[in-house]
């Protein structure tokens, strides 16, 4: 088997994808076919403009080591064509260099076009000019619709086949993705819903790419589209007919992070135990959503209120960093589950009960014997029999058996190093002057800063009867929407209190209001992903003769998924009233004058900096009030580790380094206080609001800088703070590697390495503690801790148990001292017996340098 096994990975090596020879790819009932063979395939989500073209390839090289077999991305509409029929493919936009890295790399891609992507996407990838195109209705039987749709849709596998992309031209693209998720709301489109799948499935199977096309959460994906499943777990998941595959294009890592709400995460081993159940019910490709987040650059993030991080506690973080135990547990499932290829391909498996909550799935052949055995209880811990073999199976654990024997793998034991990655914060953030750079730290220039105007200030602004709906209004030109009226005092107003005050009310469908009177912020309310809407009820205070009332609208990303998402809308709808003890008026109706966006916005005081006259430069800086404009200078920080600004200090607003957005800030809008826990059991169904951290902090402080948007000398920093912040306590971080950290008990099974190796064949090896420095260049430089016994604690806070062998530390020592990686067996014969008759185990915590 195992020489089987080793001619199967040879024959498909990376090398065939990067040869470029053209491949016939199909499907059948158990897999995907790669010129006529089946497929085990692991997928990975990597968003191509999430991240830079510079950290492109160290990403998809993890990917590879982390051991996936093809990468997803979703293809995203509103970037490529921000005005219709004007495309852009440059920079982080690059979706050709982007599938050339990837099979540079030996993986093959998955093309979700789609064009709608959800995926937390402003206007779930739409471009909001599609929006205004006369008659149009998105996502169903209309004409309008369809044309463009299906334009944009031949435009990119156009490109694709002009590159000979896809893998029956040499390319590494397998499979395409159309539409996304409708089923989870067709039915709100009716009849028409059926009408339009149909015709989508034609559309895209018209466009010949040589590839299957899939439909992700779409029961009724007509033949020869596959329907596949996304969620949290997928082995209960059948296709729609018993010719296709069973595939499971998102598996959710985590979960994504919303402005006022706390952190959610995903523990490893519920993750582990869903891919082994999916695998071991017959599943033969399943696709992490995300492998790697990344960052909502700009103003891309949707919801509204999804944050600028989109790191998604994915196994390769928002910054690039392999995230342990994460990574390591799931490479070694992968590696597990590749063992098992043989027998998965080759036939359907059986099932077997072994107890209450207790089953066997076996795939067997005359040349293969494949089990997995699942405790599927959420509790208890179990013992079974198992071809006359007795196996302890942890409660929510499965147990993947490559020849019917011997466990390679038991998803609820982690074998798999931890590791800790820690912000180096930077003593300052090196604050430059035009013409020098400060190498010591000290700052040699104060912030600059423009006043942006309350109010109408910019000459295309325009008057209109009633309250505008901001979309309409805007299309999401700026976030921002400025409503301006006026009101006559005389001191006789039934609506006023005491002559002066009156009670307003303000009523808007979101995100977030400001409200101006002559000129002063007199209140503010924002909503929340939950409930968008925003009510402002406020005391105001009235001068007697003209008084201006200003209402600043801003959104936070538009909405991005559901039925008729498109028609959500946002802005002040009314209605707007002031009131009294003796009458009220309602100022909905007056004439108001509109402003799209910011003055500052059109200045491009973002990219102009140093153009712009408009900058000034005083001994006082104003603070902790709205509406201001800030610029400095710095130097970027030494190395090339990921940099971060921690933007603890401001209020609200957007940042551009060198021109280049890295996206909106919000660090005083906190989680709340209650619902997360200190410790999250993996046992027992997963979902996500199961997990969550950082409760009553702000969700987001850390903001990432990625190192292709610096420049060697200085750099610019320009910040827009609508509500009120103090710059000056921004600061500057590098991210870098802390601890490595392993704690395996004596019974755990073996790395997966160990049945790899033509040495071992499949005998029974012993447990290893495995630890390997996360850079090339890096070697293990000190042991923090080593205990062989009864240690307690996690990485980062070992201590002794009452049983711990005196020779452990000089043991570990010998073995990992000046070596990038090291492995150590736990065993008695090892590091002798402590404390005989107790299950003992080996935690280590070292260092790299």
């Amino acid at each position: 088997m195992l020489l089987f096994l080793l001619l199967f990975l040879i024959r498909f090596s990376d090398s065939e994808i990067a040869a470029g020879a053209a491949a016939v790819v199909g499907y059948d009932h158990r897999a995907i076919l790669i010129d006529g063979a089946r497929r085990v395939l692991v997928s990975g989500s990597i968003h191509y403009p999430r991240s830079t073209p510079e950290m492109w390839p160290d990403l998809i090289q993890k990917s590879k080591d982390g051991g996936l077999d093809v990468i997803e991305t979703y293809v995203f509409w509103d970037l490529h064509e921000p005005v219709r029929n004007q495309y852009d493919f440059e920079g982080r936009k690059d979706l050709v260099k982007f599938v050339k890295t990837v099979a540079a790399a030996g993986l093959y891609v998955h093309l979700r076009i789609g064009p709608y992507v959800c995926a937390e996407w402003n206007y779930g990838g739409f471009p909001v000019w599609l929006h205004f195109i006369p008659g149009i209705k998105f996502r169903t039987d209309n004409e309008p619709f369809k044309a463009e749709m299906q334009r944009f849709t031949a435009k990119i596998v156009d490109m694709m086949k002009q590159e000979n992309l896809y893998a029956s031209q040499g390319g590494p693209i397998i499979l395409s993705q159309i539409e996304n998720e409708y089923g989870n709301i067709d039915s709100a489109y009716g009849p028409a819903a059926k009408t339009y799948i149909n015709w989508a499935a034609s559309m895209a199977v018209s466009l010949d790419t040589g590839v299957p096309w899939v439909m992700c959460q779409q029961a009724d994906a007509p033949d020869p589209v596959i329907n596949t499943c996304n969620g949290f777990y997928c082995d209960q998941f059948t296709p729609n007919s018993n010719n296709k595959p069973k595939m499971w294009t998102e598996n959710w890592t985590g979960w994504y992070r919303s402005f006022g709400g706390a952190v959610p995460y995903r523990p490893v081993e519920d993750i582990a135990f869903a891919v082994a159940r999916f695998f071991e019910r017959g599943g033969t490709f399943q696709n992490y959503y995300m492998y790697h987040g990344g960052t909502n650059f700009g103003r891309s993030s949707g919801g509204p209120f999804i944050s600028t991080s989109y790191d998604y506690d994915a196994p390769i973080d928002e910054y690039g960093f392999i995230r342990q135990p994460k990574w390591g547990h799931l490479r070694d499932l992968h590696k597990s589950i590749k063992l098992c290829e043989a027998a998965l391909i080759a036939t359907d498996p059986t099932y077997t009960s072994l107890g209450t909550n207790l089953e066997a799935h076996v795939y067997k052949t005359a040349g293969a014997c494949t089990a997995f055995l699942a405790n599927i209880d959420s509790q208890s811990d179990a013992t079974v029999t198992f071809n006359g073999k007795s196996y302890h199976l942890p409660a929510w654990s499965v147990s993947i058996l490559p020849d019917c024997q011997n466990v390679v793998f038991n998803t609820a034991q982690i074998n798999s190093q931890t590791s800790s990655a820690e912000m180096r914060y930077l003593n300052s953030y090196n604050q430059t002057s035009d013409d020098s750079l400060d190498s010591s730290g000290t700052p040699q220039s104060q912030w600059s800063y423009v006043i942006e105007p309350v109010g109408i200030s910019k000459a295309d602004a325009f008057t209109k009867t009633g309250l505008l709906e901001q979309i309409n209004t805007t299309a999401d030109a700026s976030d921002y929407l400025w409503y301006s009226t006026s009101i006559e005092i005389t001191g006789n107003e039934p609506f006023l209190l005491n002559g002066t005050q009156s009670n307003l009310l303000v009523n808007s469908l979101g995100h977030v209001l400001r409200v101006f009177v002559n000129g002063k912020l007199s209140a503010s309310g924002m909503g929340s992903s939950s409930n968008a809407a925003v009510a402002v009820q406020k005391l105001i205070t009235l001068a007697p003769g003209k008084n201006t009332m200003d209402l600043l609208s801003a959104t936070v990303g538009l909405q991005n998924y559901g039925a008729f998402f498109d028609l959500s809308g946002a802005g002040v709808t009314g209605p707007v009233k002031l009131s009294g003890p003796n009458g009220t008026l309602d100022l909905s109706s007056k004439l108001w004058t509109y402003q799209i966006g910011l003055k500052g916005e059109d200045s491009q005081l973002y990219e102009n900096s140093d153009d712009s006259s408009e900058w000034v430069s005083d001994s006082t800086l104003p603070m902790n009030q709205p509406l201001i404009w800030y610029k400095t200078k710095f130097a970027a920080p030494e190395g090339d580790g990921p940099v971060a600004i921690d933007f603890t200090g401001m209020g609200k607003g957007e940042a551009w380094v060198n021109g280049q957005s890295i996206g909106r800030f919000w660090p005083t809008y906190l989680a709340p206080p209650n619902g997360c826990v200190t410790s999250c059991s993996y046992k027992g169904t997963y979902n996500s609001g199961k997990c969550l951290k950082n409760c009553g902090k702000p969700s987001q402080t850390m903001y990432h800088v990625p190192r292709s948007f610096l420049r060697s000398g200085s750099n610019d920093l320009v910040l827009f703070e609508e509500v009120g912040g103090d710059p000056t306590k921004i600061s500057f971080a590098v991210k870098q590697s802390g601890s490595l950290c392993a704690h395996v008990s004596e019974l755990h099974p073996a790395p997966v390495d160990a049945f790899m190796t033509p040495e071992k064949k499949m005998g029974r090896p012993g447990p290893m503690v495995r630890l390997e420095c996360p850079n090339p260049n890096q070697v293990i430089s000190a042991i923090k801790f080593a205990s062989f016994g009864t240690p307690n604690g996690a990485c980062g806070s070992y201590s002794h148990g009452e049983c711990s062998s005196s020779t452990t530390l000089a043991v570990v020592q010998e073995a990992c001292l000046g070596a990038r990686s090291c492995s150590v067996g736990v065993s008695t014969e090892m590091f002798g017996d402590p404390c005989r008759g107790v299950t003992k185990s080996l935690a280590i915590e070292a260092a790299c340098l």
